[in-house]
């Protein structure tokens, strides 16, 4: 039962904090671990859970939706799907040693490329149109969409990193595309990871429901938090599991 409502709570806030800015397996993969699950088939059971709370939090979105400078929908998915087939497969000949001590170093590189958004979509110019810029704009999409697909934790903060790169602006159209994107490299994602044998089915089924109620329930109340405060507070989540994760290391 202590396990039952550790993972219901996680995965709740989790598909909050997923819909407001990403970040949600920073709660999901500890939880899971927590348990007793190796991390390995953590990280794929937290990445199935944690789907339909990226499809609710798209909906919850909904009006914002808009891809940024340079890419265009049909783009993003198909770069999306690619990206997070490749991903995927690439965990499954990942061993549960191996994923350990990577692992922190993603969450800080994740964690450390949302913070300085801004000063990186500075460095990077604002110019994102043309033929180059658009070869660099679907390449970063695709390098993303297989980070994610590898690895879910700190994935929303990654995308909402790279949109801000691209020259979107408004937080909130960036918040449903990162949703967007999610879901679709997430559900290829599942895909693979459930032919690999990867997925503990019981704790994502229970987990999936309460992610599916928090993903809606943070899109909604999240359009109403000034942008500033959602930054600062995914940024001190990111550092506390970061140095979770190094010190379990």
């Amino acid at each position: 039962m202590h396990d039952v409502v550790l993972l219901s709570v996680a995965a709740f806030l989790a598909g909050a904090l997923n819909s407001v800015a990403g970040g949600g397996s920073f709660l999901t993969l500890p939880a899971l671990v927590f348990t007793g699950m190796p991390a390995v088939a953590a990280n794929a059971t937290g990445t199935v859970a944690l789907l339909p709370g990226y499809v609710s939090g798209t909906w919850g979105f909904r009006e914002d939706l808009a891809p940024p400078p340079g890419l265009s929908m049909r783009s993003i998915v198909l770069i999306s799907l690619i990206g997070g087939s490749v991903g995927a497969a690439l965990l499954l000949f990942t061993s549960d040693t191996a994923f350990r001590k990577v692992v922190p170093w993603l969450l800080l590189v994740a964690t450390a490329m949302f913070a300085f958004a801004p000063q990186l979509r500075k460095w990077a110019g604002a110019s994102t149109h043309g033929p180059v810029s658009l070869w660099k704009s679907g390449l970063g999409m695709f390098l993303v969409a297989g980070y994610g697909g590898y690895f879910n934790g700190g994935l929303g903060i990654l995308l909402l990193a790279l949109f801000g790169l691209l020259g979107q602006t408004r937080l909130n159209a960036m918040n449903g595309m990162k949703n967007l994107v999610s879901a679709l490299l997430t559900a290829i994602a599942v895909i693979i990871y459930a032919a690999g044998g990867l997925v503990h089915w019981p704790e994502a089924l229970l987990m999936m429901v309460a992610a599916t109620l928090g993903g809606y329930v943070g899109a909604r109340v999240a359009r109403r938090i000034p942008a500033p405060w959602l930054r600062g507070g995914i940024v001190v989540i990111g550092l506390a599991t970061t140095a979770v994760f190094f010190m379990k290391r």
